[in-house]
């Protein structure tokens, strides 16, 4: 099947900061850039550590509240040191966490979940930054038209890897759900096509009406197939 890599979603284009760049030069580079966060890149382009809007915020929330209203608890050492920091390398969130070019959507999507980032830097084989890619950009491929989805079950799942005979199952496909009908010869394949469906990209659901062929068996000779 053809999974989409993290190459084909990520943005290729990527701002990013140096250790040494001030608070205030890395606010106004999101705002000019319209992004919510930039990564920080060693001189040999290689990510150290992220700085987002919320790691901008923690110094406005770490001042002092004169009205009173809104006490916070007393902040950890490491805490304290990045309020109180005032370039990227300071205040960045480290060590960031990245993905490959190759990768696929499930597996950037599991490693978000996994480490409860929204975003990953996407780096080569010599840890070179190469692009971003976002909670946002992996949702694309849920923008995928219903037919492609259809042609690609059809070919790549019900011919291609499970081999069955053209017309024994039917996919239909409204808005990414997918909805098998038809016969097959052993129920035991009916949980194998459910997987392989759900992981074509763009499947939001998938359910099925699959029957099995009621086999007939005599005194006078071999079995024979009837209908269900």
């Amino acid at each position: 099947m053809d999974h989409r890599s993290i190459s084909e979603l990520m943005t290729h284009n990527v701002v990013s900061v140096r250790p040494d760049t001030p608070f205030k030069e890395i606010a106004r580079t999101l705002a000019d850039h319209d992004i919510s966060a930039v990564p920080v890149v060693d001189t040999a382009g290689r990510p150290v550590g992220l700085v987002s809007e919320a790691d901008l915020l923690r110094k406005a929330a770490g001042r002092s509240d004169l009205s009173g209203r809104t006490p916070l608890p007393d902040l950890e050492a490491w805490e304290r040191a990045r309020v109180e920091g005032s370039t990227a390398g300071e205040i960045m969130s480290a060590p960031v966490v990245c993905a490959h070019p190759d990768w696929t959507v499930v597996e950037a999507a599991r490693l978000m979940a996994v480490q409860n980032v929204k975003r990953l830097p996407v780096v080569d084989e010599t840890d070179t930054l190469r692009g971003i890619v976002s909670r946002a950009d992996l949702l694309r491929v849920f923008l995928r038209q219903d037919h492609a989805i259809r042609d690609e079950i059809r070919r790549d799942v019900l011919a291609g890897t499970l081999g069955l005979a053209p017309g024994a199952v039917t996919a239909d496909v409204k808005e990414g759900e997918v909805a098998l009908h038809g016969t097959v010869e052993d129920g035991r394949l009916v949980p194998v096509l459910l997987r392989l469906c759900r992981s074509v990209d763009g499947v939001v659901s998938v359910s099925e009406d699959l029957r099995q062929p009621v086999w007939d068996t005599d005194a006078s000779g071999p079995g024979r197939r009837a209908s269900s």
